[in-house]
């Protein structure tokens, strides 16, 4: 009997398809953030390097380069994908984006 393919295994199905399509690129990365994130990172890269204008990888590649103690870099990135969510009009990602970047850089303190 032959059991269903995972997820993963469809996503790398779609992938080898169509290399190019951003949304599966970027369902990759999500599969891989929990168990294999340094293979996520790659697929984000691709995502930031070829896709630009896919507002959701900002945020989760920001996390991710936090996560790897790289807040430089995911200073970088939010501040882009902060301006990318705001030219594409997405006000919701933008906010997101900007609590984000907020956080990272140690100014999401509340007074007592």
């Amino acid at each position: 009997m032959n059991t269903p393919p995972t997820r993963l295994q469809q996503l790398l199905a779609f992938y080898e398809d169509d290399p190019t399509d951003a949304f599966t690129i970027y369902a990759l990365a999500t599969e891989y953030r929990a168990n294999e994130p340094e293979r996520a990172w790659e697929f984000y890269q691709k995502l930031l390097a070829e896709h630009p204008d896919y507002v959701g990888t900002y945020y989760h590649a920001g996390k991710l380069l936090e996560q790897f103690n790289k807040k430089d870099e995911a200073e970088k990135v939010y501040r882009t994908g902060l301006k990318v969510a705001r030219q594409a009009g997405q006000q919701h990602a933008a906010s997101e984006l900007l609590q984000a970047l907020n956080h990272c850089l140690g100014l999401d303190y509340e007074d007592d």
